[in-house]
């Protein structure tokens, strides 16, 4: 069955606006696993809506801390922990490797299981953890979903050596349960950098914000140690990622688009936006109502590592095809493991379109050339939508495949953009 091809608009002269974006992904479903394990009841103020944050609402109920997400706040009674369970993980990283390390404190069997593509993500390191902490985990050898936790109420924690090379949220995923188990965690990774690592400083600010004791004072070493995880309601900042597509909007087109509430301090990889906009040429200033871009008119080329804001490639790769000059994106060779692989998805798409681009081990060459229209496929992939749509900008004629894709963190994303850019 072909999905099917969304027409994305064109606009015919500057994109002007406000944006009100939805809340942050990955500051939601944090919250929503420390509230699912705190002592009392709590409300997540503001939390997303989206299919990512909904499966992880549904793990937490199936695991016996039910999430009311009727209303825009939700709320969270947890409860004992309990199976057998089972875990629809769908596509979202954050449910497969932050729940796991949950299931562990339940009593009985919680089977874990996805989209098909989830079963290529790499989930062989944290299984690993998991069962170097005493933790039975059965998944035939894999090293992906589907897998079985066997969990006994208690876990005795303690030292715990891992590669999380391929994904922050290997160390995240322990971090988030390590109070709850008897002798907490420490977390010590070897192998290359730790790519994201803004989402684990988010992980450790989410901690310390439930009172949770976290000592990460060494490189490549954290500490969670054992104690109550205290009831806080939480406010969701906007996902900030989410607003690359939108800033990008005044940046190629010439005009001028405001992000409303844009926190002035944020662990949000979204927030290095305003940095990568403003080599690129664009105009950005931050005041208490959001974040302004305007767009002069051009954009440059750029030469960027992007290791700890891997998210954001796919839209800044799509502005280098627009620019004036080459641009040179590195560090990111573990977004291959992502929704799908985002540099082989990139380079195949751009090309597809008439780009020049070099796909390298770790990153993208690219070169600027005149595209021309054509289907962009998305691979399941939101940010790969989020690509599609900002070509679109510049070359009529694009036809983004699978636009629904984007409802992983923004539901009816199609309505808002139209809304914004027209059409």
């Amino acid at each position: 069955m072909k999905s099917a091809l969304w027409a994305a608009p064109t606009p015919e002269g500057p994109v002007s606006g406000e944006v009100v974006l939805p809340g942050s992904k990955s500051l939601t479903n944090r919250a929503l696993v420390l509230a699912g394990l705190a002592d009392e009841p709590s409300v997540v103020r503001g939390a997303l809506r989206s299919r990512d944050t909904l499966l992880m609402a549904a793990a937490l109920t199936a695991l016996g801390s039910p999430v009311d997400t009727d209303e825009d706040d939700w709320t969270v009674t947890p409860g004992p922990l309990s199976g057998p369970a089972s875990i629809d993980c769908g596509l979202a990283g954050t449910v497969m490797r932050f729940v796991p390390a949950v299931a562990a404190l339940a009593d009985g069997t919680v089977a874990f299981d996805g989209d098909p593509h989830a079963r290529t993500r790499p989930m062989r390191e944290i299984l690993a953890a998991l069962r170097g902490l005493g933790i039975a985990v059965d998944d035939d050898g894999r090293g992906t979903l589907p897998f079985l936790v066997h969990g006994r109420r208690k876990v005795a924690g303690g030292r715990v050596v891992i590669d999380a090379s391929a994904s922050s949220q290997f160390v995240s995923g322990l971090l988030l349960a390590g109070a709850r188990y008897d002798e907490g965690v420490d977390v010590r990774h070897v192998g290359a950098p730790v790519p994201s690592l803004p989402h684990i400083d988010m992980t450790v600010a989410a901690l310390r914000t439930h009172a949770v004791d976290v000592i990460d004072d060494e490189p490549d070493r954290w500490q969670v140690l054992p104690g109550p995880v205290r009831a806080v309601d939480v406010d969701v900042e906007p996902d900030l990622s989410n607003a690359a597509p939108f800033v990008a909007a005044a940046a190629v087109t010439g005009g001028t688009v405001t992000v409303a509430g844009w926190p002035r301090t944020t662990t949000q990889a979204g927030d290095r936006l305003r940095e990568i906009l403003r080599l690129m040429g664009a105009e950005v200033a931050l005041d208490a109502h959001g974040l302004r871009v305007t767009g002069t008119g051009r954009l440059h080329g750029v030469d960027l590592d992007l290791r700890e804001v891997g998210e954001l490639t796919p839209a800044v790769a799509a502005l280098a095809a627009l620019a004036d000059s080459p641009s040179v994106l590195r560090g990111v060779g573990h977004i291959r493991g992502h929704e799908t692989d985002r540099l082989t998805a990139l380079a195949t798409e751009l090309t597809r379109l008439g780009g020049d681009v070099t796909e390298r081990p770790d990153g993208l060459e690219i070169r600027p050339v005149s595209l021309h229209g054509g289907v962009f496929r998305t691979y399941a992939d939101h940010r790969m939508a989020h690509a599609g749509v900002i070509l679109a900008l510049a070359v009529p004629g694009i036809e983004v495949d699978d636009i629904a894709t984007t409802s992983k963190t923004f539901l009816d994303f199609p309505a808002a953009w139209s809304a914004v850019v027209g059409g």
